[in-house]
């Protein structure tokens, strides 16, 4: 079977698998969903084992299943209304594969070198970007502690940062300088979610907010890896950051 067959294979498996998710009894639920996660892992080191790498089981595979993770989440947390759960679910169905191409001519640069490749990280980059709006969503869709909600947007923000940062360059390695800039970015990300979710917002503007710095802040650093963050492309990143600031600043419902 060719990689682009299994591919479409995994893509059209996984789509019911994520509406069965949603018939499992409630307190089984989470365990469900996770499952599927890690079934989707493994499902995407089958469907590119070809040019796997040891290096790819930690860059390459853990997007897909953030993503079928994330997408899982939601669908749970979405109206029983059957119009939204078929859009969900033609969109999960379209955003896998997606992500499995991109995640397949990351595996392939990584040795050699592609045309694909620009293409590939600005659509993985917009996966990510939802990915995070995904799990931010959910996390402060359960009003947990604060403290505990951040601890959670600290890990979701590094293991979507990581892959997003190594993908600048592709090395066969993992960079110190990626893991740092990673956990630093997620840091950052992790203390701004602490302190909005204290103001009086929303969980979908909450949700823009926290995904709105992490477009600003990976894209800032993506760009100074490649050696291409000039004083136009930081400012470009900085007026959307400071819009959109001021956007939530008067969405908020002061006392």
């Amino acid at each position: 079977m060719t990689k682009r067959r299994k591919i479409i294979l995994q893509a059209l498996i996984l789509t019911p698998g994520l509406l069965a998710t949603q018939f499992v009894e409630i307190r089984f639920r989470l365990g469900a969903i996770f499952l599927l996660g890690l079934i989707t892992y493994f499902f995407t080191a089958w469907s590119l084992k070809e040019d796997l790498k040891k290096v790819s089981w930690l860059v390459n595979l853990p997007l897909p299943a953030l993503y079928t993770i994330g997408m899982a989440l939601f669908y749970f947390l979405l109206p029983e209304v059957l119009l939204s759960r078929i859009i969900v679910l033609v969109l999960y169905g379209i955003g896998m594969y997606a992500t499995l191409l991109i995640e397949n001519i990351f595996t392939i640069s990584a040795s050699r070198t592609i045309q694909l490749i620009r293409a590939a990280q600005a659509v993985g980059f917009l996966i990510v970007l939802v990915t995070s709006f995904l799990f931010y969503n959910t996390i402060f869709s359960f009003k947990m502690n604060a403290l505990f909600s951040a601890g959670l947007v600290l890990t979701i923000s590094f293991f979507l940062s990581f892959p997003a940062l190594w993908s600048v360059k592709l090395s066969e390695q993992i960079e110190k300088e990626v893991f740092y800039y990673s956990l630093g970015l997620a840091w950052v990300i992790a203390n701004l979610s602490f302190f909005i979710g204290f103001w009086p917002l929303s969980i979908n503007a909450i949700s823009l907010f926290l995904v709105t710095c992490l477009y600003v802040f990976l894209g800032i650093v993506q760009n100074y890896l490649s050696a291409r963050l000039f004083t136009k492309t930081l400012k470009e990143y900085l007026r959307v950051g400071i819009i959109v600031l001021i956007i939530i600043f008067f969405l908020a419902q002061w006392g």
